[in-house]
Formats: structure tokens, C-alpha cells, sequence
């Protein structure tokens, strides 16, 4: 057994060590700087008690982006040296976002040891490679984001640190071979286990879902089925649940193979992004040679993000959350003794609110970022829930899913069809969204996202917009100027969430203007970017008339964002023409 010393290293506070919405996200070259990855560990174990250190038992695992493999064994040598007894590295250091949270909340070692935390690495939906993005986060022992509480106390750490440990000597870990490897150190063994990354999670899904009747969905001839990874750690776990366990095609996986650029492309599940796929499904520019399939989705890096489509039609993210809300009792086992409640995030679109409404079920309107629903499934006051972000989740984790959306809703397809199998035509994706439509009225919705903008500059607009809130009679007499078809704002505030958990107040969440006919425009800067500033527009349109949702989405919402572009004076703060995504 190796033997290994703690050696205690001097270092320096190093500025800009904030975590954001998901954790710290920066370019490669920054996390390779002399102490910087080693600050920032350092200040996440000070900023933990001690029993969720030493002897505790840590996840260490990511999306496999370029520097993933150095940072897990920078982890491993540091969680030794700070007294952690068992560290669980998912087999190549693959673990996607919502795994872990699974591993962290059902696995149990050989011993009996439960994991306390863990360390993921991953900046999600961001690219990556040598000079791109690299990102780490710390999650609870709940499997969820650590609350704002410890992720304030990890910055004040950073702006502190004056050393951090680490044993150095310690040997690197074989991660690519499952297996323990077994150390010993001052405080006696540590013990490094590298496992199958996808049987925890595989089993947590088949106790969720009927996977029977979504295999006979699959092998229905009338079907077909897509499904693209975007090179992220999604693919790990594709084949084994897509191929082997529900008998879909190997042929319908697209950039299943995980890879630490992401294949050169950009790992975020949108139409901009997905392109091989948006095409594959008969949504690009031109129409493709095959006629396409009837279901479609993307993940993103870390395979907590989502994207469905069907044939020739994009189901937006706020829709989908709604519609898996309004489908779950009858098309998902695991609901089948109803709905706790619901949520999304601010900027979601209210179609989740109208359904909530209908089924009487409790709602709540939260702050972006994952550790606000966390904290209500923990409460037994939420079930299903989502963001506009490509993100859609329930209680079996604290974690959004992209694969468990996918299989919601092949679950929801499945139900729809049980009768129907061998009938001339399907349910299909576009039926169940135009049925939702009449029965719950549509939210023209879209997202303006303007990456990379002068930090400033952003600032400045986003002053500016809290300013104008301040005369309402002011901010409809810019708006009539702009378009006359428009109707009034009646409520303008910036956001604060008051957790009905554990009283603690969120600001500054966002800047919102609510229109009397149940528009919206939201304002938002974004958490998840790595350099500069992202300003996120939302534009939100309600239309309850049933003759009037089968509307083109960018027709229904034009009036709505040349007031949403005048009045924030977009371009004049930002020199921005056009926003870098649309969706």
C-alpha cells in the first residue's frame, strides 16, 4: 500500500473566483494558472463542515471536457491531503450532472459509505478544448447545487486563502480501470474507487419508467427515433438505455461518442447549436433526403440539458415542462399517485403556471439556478419542474435531466399510442403540443441572447431598465411611440424570491415587465458565461384564443420584441445589431 505525505503549499488570493449560477466557469488557461484549480478546492472543503470532510466520502467526476483528467487528480491528491477517506471517480472521469446527484443520493460503497458531496467538472452547455471553457461546481449531500450559503462562504474563502494541502506524492489513479486503489496517509487508508458510470443511473430510470411500453413505442415501424449527444457524456449512457434497454437503432444515435472538444462544436441543445440534428428532423433551411424521424433530442455537455423535437416542429422548453406536468400521472409510474406540486424558473414562460392552475396543484415561481427547486423537492412541496434553458427535471434527483425528459416524453408518446400501435397513423409530438394549445391557450415565447457583451455595458443597460421601472406612465408612453398594438405595462420590479423553505431572500434576479394582457418582458444577466457578459432577453406573448395559436411564433411576438429592443436600447448599451442566439 502507497504511502503518501500532506504537504501544506503557501499561495495567494486570486480575484474572480465567484461562483455563478452553476459554479466557476472559466477558460482553460485560467484553471491552469499556478494555484488556481488548488484555491478554489481549498475554499470549497474550508467553506464545509468537518464531517463533510474527513472521513467523508466525495464524487469526483465531470463531462469530460478537456482538463477534466488533470483536475480529477489535482481533487483526488487535495481530498486526500484534507483528510476525505473515500473518493468515487465515475470510469474515465464520465459522470453527467444529473448522475452524480443520482450516485450522491442511491449509491452505497462496499463498506456502507454514503457519498456526502461532490466535485463536478463541467461548464455544461459552454464549449471546449485547450481554449475554451472548463468549469467546476460543488453539490451537496442532497445531490443538488450547494445553496447560496456555502457558494458565498466558498467566494469569501478565495479572497482569503493563504494555503492549501495537497499530497503530492500520491501516484495518479488508473481512472480508465474500474476498480479500488488504496493509500495510506497520516489519517490512516484512502481509498479511490473507479465504477461503471451508468448502472446507479440506469437503475434509478427503470424505476421511474415503464420501460416496457416506451420499447414498444421503439419497435413500432411507424416510429422513429433520434437521439444526438453532441459528443457530450450524454453518449455514455445512450447506447446502454436508448439501444440496449429500450431497442432503438444504433443508427439513431448521433455524436454519441464523448470527446474532450465536443467534436469542435458547440455541446448547447438548441436550433442554433444542434444543427446536424435540427436538420436531420426537417427544421434546417433546405429539407433532408430522408423523411424525417418522429422524434428528436439533444443534449448538452453534461447531459443535464434537453431539446425535443418531432417532425418538422420544435417543442420550446417551456412547453415541454408544462406538458410533461399535465401528462405525468397517466404516462409516468412514478407520478402515478400525483403531482406534489410544480416550478419554474422566473424567466420560464407561464404555461407551467396555467397548468398548475387547471390540476390544482401548488406552484412556485424561483430564481434561475437548480438549488431553488432543490430546496423545495427536499420539502416535499415540488414534483416537476424546468427552465426555459433547455433544463426539465423532477424529485428523483436534485438535478435537471436530459435524459429523464427524453424518456418523459417517449412516456407520454407511448401512452398516447398504447392503443393505437398498429394503426395507420401516430400521436405525434406536434399532436400532443397543438392539443395542449386548445386546452390551456399557448405562450408565444423566445429568448434573445446577446453572449460576450462589455461587461459595462451590461450593467449600464440593466441600471438603466431598474431606473425607467420607476414611472410606468414613462414606459408605456416609449412603448405606444414604438408600436401602438402593444398594451400596457401594469407591474415592473427586479425579482426577489423569498424561499417558503428556509426564509432566505434571493435579489437582483431579474428585471421584469408585465404587460395587462399577460405578457412579458424579462431582463436577465446570465451566470453561465466565462468571460465578459451575457444578457439574456425574454419575450413571452399569451394567447388563450384557440384559433389563434397555430400562429408562426416569430409573426405572434414581432410587436413585443421592437419594444422589447427599444426600450432597453439594446443596441445603443451593447453595440449590438443582433443578439448571437435566438431561441
Amino acid at each position: 500500500m502507497v504511502l503518501f505525505q500532506v504537504s501544506r503549499v503557501d499561495t495567494n488570493p486570486i480575484d474572480g473566483q465567484k461562483p455563478g449560477t452553476s459554479g466557476l466557469r472559466k477558460k482553460v488557461k485560467v484553471f491552469k494558472e499556478p494555484h488556481y484549480l488548488h484555491n478554489f478546492v481549498q475554499a470549497t472543503f474550508n467553506a464545509l463542515t468537518a464531517e463533510k470532510v474527513r472521513g467523508a466520502t466525495l464524487v469526483v467526476s465531470g463531462d469530460g471536457r478537456y482538463f477534466s483528467k488533470e483536475a480529477i487528480q489535482i481533487i483526488i491528491k487535495m481530498s486526500a491531503a484534507n483528510g476525505v477517506r473515500c473518493v468515487w471517480v465515475g470510469q474515465n472521469g464520465l459522470l453527467s450532472t444529473p448522475a452524480v446527484s443520482a450516485v450522491i443520493r442511491e449509491r452505497v460503497g462496499a463498506d456502507g459509505s454514503r457519498a456526502t458531496g461532490a466535485f463536478i467538472l463541467t461548464a455544461s452547455h459552454n464549449p471546449g478544448g485547450p481554449d475554451e471553457d472548463f468549469g467546476i461546481k460543488y453539490n451537496m449531500e442532497n445531490g443538488g447545487p450547494a445553496p447560496e450559503g456555502i457558494t458565498d462562504k466558498i467566494y469569501e474563502n478565495t479572497k482569503t486563502i493563504k494555503e492549501y494541502f495537497i499530497a503530492e506524492d500520491l501516484p495518479d489513479v488508473d481512472i480508465a480501470t474500474t476498480g479500488v486503489t488504496s493509500f495510506t496517509g497520516p489519517e490512516g487508508q484512502f481509498d479511490v474507487e473507479v465504477f461503471y458510470s451508468a448502472s446507479d443511473y440506469v437503475k434509478l430510470m427503470k424505476s421511474i419508467f415503464d420501460f416496457e411500453s416506451i420499447r414498444k413505442l421503439l419497435s413500432s415501424p411507424k416510429f422513429t427515433f433520434c437521439y444526438d449527444a453532441l459528443h457530450g457524456v450524454a453518449g455514455a449512457y445512450a447506447k446502454r438505455i436508448f439501444v440496449e434497454e429500450l431497442g432503438a437503432q444504433e443508427s439513431s444515435l448521433l455524436n454519441c461518442i464523448p470527446k474532450e472538444d465536443f467534436g469542435g462544436g458547440h455541446p448547447d441543445p438548441n436550433l442554433t447549436y444542434a444543427k446536424e440534428l435540427v436538420n436531420c428532423m426537417g427544421l434546417g433551411k433546405s429539407d433532408p433526403q430522408d423523411e424525417p424521424p418522429e422524434f428528436g433530442a439533444a443534449a448538452d455537455g453534461d447531459a443535464d440539458r434537453n431539446m425535443i423535437l418531432g417532425k418538422r416542429f420544435f417543442v420550446t422548453p417551456s412547453d415541454s415542462v408544462a406538458i410533461i406536468a399535465a401528462n405525468a400521472v397517466e404516462a409516468i409510474p412514478y407520478f402515478s399517485g400525483g403531482l406534489k406540486g410544480v416550478a419554474r424558473s422566473m424567466p420560464t414562460s407561464a404555461a407551467l403556471d396555467v397548468v398548475a392552475q387547471h390540476l390544482k396543484l401548488k406552484f412556485f415561481e424561483v430564481p434561475t439556478g437548480w438549488k431553488f427547486f432543490g430546496n423545495l423537492m427536499d420539502a416535499g412541496m415540488c414534483s416537476v419542474c424546468g427552465e426555459e434553458s433547455f433544463g426539465t427535471g423532477s424529485d428523483h434527483i436534485r438535478e435537471k435531466d436530459g435524459i429523464w425528459a427524453v424518456l418523459a416524453w417517449l412516456s407520454i408518446l407511448a401512452c398516447k399510442n398504447k392503443d393505437n400501435l398498429g394503426g395507420d397513423k401516430l400521436v405525434t409530438v406536434e399532436d400532443i403540443v397543438r392539443k395542449h394549445w386548445a386546452t390551456y391557450g399557448r405562450h408565444y415565447y423566445t429568448r434573445y441572447d446577446y453572449e460576450n457583451v462589455d461587461a459595462g455595458g451590461a450593467k449600464e443597460l440593466m441600471a438603466y431598465l431598474v431606473k425607467l421601472q420607476s414611472s410606468l406612465s414613462e414606459v408605456n408612453q416609449i412603448i405606444k411611440g414604438v408600436r401602438s398594438d402593444v398594451s400596457n405595462v401594469v407591474h415592473a420590479d427586479e425579482f426577489e424570491y423569498k424561499d417558503p423553505v428556509d426564509g432566505s431572500i434571493s435579489s437582483h434576479q431579474g428585471i421584469r415587465y408585465l404587460f395587462e394582457d399577460g405578457s412579458r418582458l424579462i431582463f436577465r444577466l446570465s451566470g453561465t458565461g466565462s468571460v465578459g457578459a451575457t444578457i439574456r432577453l425574454y419575450i413571452e406573448q399569451y394567447e388563450k384564443d384557440s384559433s389563434k395559436t397555430g400562429r408562426l411564433s416569430q409573426e405572434a411576438l414581432a410587436p413585443l420584441v421592437e419594444v422589447a429592443l427599444k426600450l432597453s436600447k439594446m443596441e445603443e448599451f451593447t453595440g449590438r445589431s443582433a443578439p448571437t442566439v435566438i431561441t
